[in-house]
């Protein structure tokens, strides 16, 4: 006979006659044993619940590191701009973010644009300049004079006289319009040294060589920096100039021909300006003097006018008393005369009448005072 799973072994069987004590030991049954297979149900459901836990944990996690890589910082000297899918977020001047801790999505929701608008950018145009290597520029050497442009390697430019010139042109700039300046164009740098390009061959046309090398360099730059300053405004690049500086030169192998007539040019304008120096002194001595006789002879007229005057007066004055008397009025003044001429004088000689009464003649003997005789020429 089978024993089915829950049945006692056949060894031992129940006696209810056996005594009390013993019944407790005779009457428990042995447990069931529980299947393999639940137990290792349990056990995979224990797994899995703790695998769970730690999967939601690192989801968690996950999530809070996705949105606090949103975090960043704007620098003191740049502004940002958040493209959302490629579009920039927000309208008007609430596109800018300014200095401090902002958030966005990570990256590829948004996307962070930095603009460097607090500090002073430049490019070089270099495309009308003689080659040289990066030592001999930062040496401040010269290259080796050649007597011919190469192609492509040396740049130039053609003045309105037909001769050649090299220039060079180091412009300064300003971000003043962050989302022109970042968004207008793909590359800003290349359109803006194109711009600079643009203006070098522009002022060349309209220079001759030697203005633009010596006499008017100052027009000649000027005339870039308008070019270019016209540039930016047409194209909106969102950028405003600072002092910027161009340099003009000869070509290498002609320079000291340029050179020699500079300096023929510095000594006419020297002599001419020492000319106009020695003419101008000349001139204002003879205004002085000349205004010095005028003077004198101002004065001169007015006193001898005033005299004559005072004269014409007293003679006026005196003529009624001579119309009364003509005999006296001469003797009078006669002797008023005579006072004076005596009273003044230092020697007097007194010359008597004839005994016939006639009057003595006095004659005196009179000469020049003796020239000095002029000075020979071939004196030693």
């Amino acid at each position: 006979m089978a024993q089915t799973p829950h049945s006692p072994p056949p060894d031992r069987k129940l006696n209810l006659a056996e005594p009390s004590g013993q019944l407790g030991a005779v009457a428990r049954l042995p447990t069931t044993p529980e299947p393999v297979e639940d137990v290792g149900a349990q056990a995979l459901s224990e797994a899995l619940s703790s695998s769970f836990k730690l999967v939601k944990v690192l989801m968690v996690g996950l999530v809070v590191v996705f949105f606090g890589s949103g975090i960043f910082t704007v620098n003191p000297n740049e502004v940002a701009v958040v493209l959302r899918f490629g579009v920039p977020r927000g309208t008007g001047a609430d596109q800018l973010l300014m200095p401090g801790l902002h958030w966005s999505f990570p990256y590829p929701v948004d996307e962070i644009v930095r603009v460097p608008v607090g500090q002073s950018h430049q490019v070089v145009s270099t495309s009308g300049w003689y080659a040289i290597s990066p030592d001999e520029l930062a040496q401040g050497m010269e290259p080796q004079a050649l007597p011919y442009l190469r192609p492509g390697v040396d740049g130039y430019t053609l003045t309105s006289d037909g001769n050649t010139l090299h220039v060079r042109a180091t412009v300064k700039y300003r971000i003043t319009n962050p989302l022109q300046y970042a968004f207008q164009f793909s590359t800003f740098t290349n359109l803006f040294e194109n711009v600079v390009n643009n203006a070098l061959y522009h002022a060349s046309a309209r220079f001759t060589a030697e203005d633009a090398i010596y006499k008017n360099k100052t027009s000649f730059k000027e005339a870039v920096l308008s070019r270019v300053q016209e540039g930016v405004e047409r194209y909106q690049l969102g950028v405003t100039l600072e002092p910027s500086e161009v340099e003009t030169s000869a070509p290498l192998e002609v320079r000291k021909a340029f050179d020699a007539v500079l300096a023929a040019e510095q000594e006419r304008s020297k002599q001419i300006n020492e000319a106009q120096g020695t003419r101008d002194e000349i001139t204002r001595k003879a205004i002085g003097e000349a205004q010095a006789l005028i003077s004198e002879g101002t004065t001169a007229s007015n006193r001898l006018v005033q005299a004559v005057s005072s004269e014409a007066a007293y003679f006026v004055q005196q003529l009624p008393n001579y119309k009364k008397n003509p005999g006296l009025f001469t003797e009078v003044a006669r002797t008023e005369t005579l006072q004076r001429v005596f009273t003044n004088s230092q020697e007097k000689l007194f010359m008597s009448r004839r005994a016939d009464g006639s009057r003595r003649q006095l004659r005196l003997q009179l000469s020049r005072e003796p020239q000095k005789p002029a000075p020979s020429a071939q004196s030693p």
